[in-house]
């Protein structure tokens, strides 16, 4: 029962942060691998956990998202589905020990592009120009969400910022479709090879469903500082503790 309460409370707070600013893979993905999943199970299982929250999210900010272009949304989702299917497919062939010997880099990685976040994407926009939606770089980034979906909603802003958005309800919006996709996608890819532990599952996309949709109307108000430096400090204590269970 205590581990049924602690998969949906994780999944709660992923599914608002994930809509919010990203980052809920840090409480699905550990919480998954401290009930005793394998490492690679459980970010299959994470993966599909947070989706319901990206749902939710669309669905908070589905007059945001109306208001885009159509057939341009419609063609991102499309690239995003291509690069997410093969860093779903690079799941599938990860073995569980390389995958854990990984693990704590990836946490570590998408914490430190949480922590820097803004500074990098200011950097980046003045240093490096993108030509604006190119497949390409949507692509490359969809290969890291359909492998890992941690830190997956900062890498999209980050995306974004370069493509020469700037307002960020827009951006948001954008974000959460395309979290959507790579969500859904490589979850779908997951369940196929079996990799999908479903009893978890289902209680996590629950509770991520709820914290999705709640988070929409947060994520136009609440301070983003708070969320920020919520993140950055769960994503530095649990990148050290599986540093620690990894090599030590």
């Amino acid at each position: 029962m205590f581990d049924a309460w602690l998969l949906f409370a994780s999944a709660v707070a992923a599914g608002g942060l994930s809509t919010i600013a990203g980052g809920g893979t840090f409480f699905t993905f550990p919480a998954l691998v401290y009930v005793g999943l394998p490492p690679v199970v459980a970010n299959a299982t994470s993966t599909l956990a947070v989706t319901p929250g990206y749902l939710g999210g669309v669905l908070g900010f589905r007059r945001e998202i109306a208001a885009l272009n159509q057939r341009q949304l419609w063609a991102l989702c499309f690239w995003a589905l291509l690069g997410g299917v093969g860093g779903a497919c690079l799941l599938l062939i990860s073995s569980d020990q390389a995958f854990a010997q990984l693990v704590p880099f990836l946490l570590l990685a998408a914490t430190l592009a949480f922590w820097f976040g803004d500074r990098v994407r200011a950097w980046l926009v003045t240093h490096v120009r993108l030509r604006p939606y190119s497949p390409f770089s949507l692509v490359a980034v969809s290969i890291y969400g359909g492998y890992f979906q941690g830190g997956l909603g900062i890498v999209l802003l980050a995306l974004l910022s370069l493509w020469g958005l700037r307002d960020l309800t827009h951006m948001n919006a954008l974000k959460n479709a395309l979290s959507l996709v790579l969500g859904l996608v490589p979850a779908v890819v997951f369940a196929l090879g079996g990799l999908i532990d479903w009893q978890p599952a289902l209680i996590m996309m629950t509770g991520a469903l709820i914290g999705g949709y709640a988070g929409a109307p947060l994520a136009k108000w609440l301070p983003k500082q708070i969320v920020h430096r919520f993140i950055v400090a769960v994503g530095l204590i649990l990148s050290a503790i599986f540093f620690w269970q990894t090599f030590l």
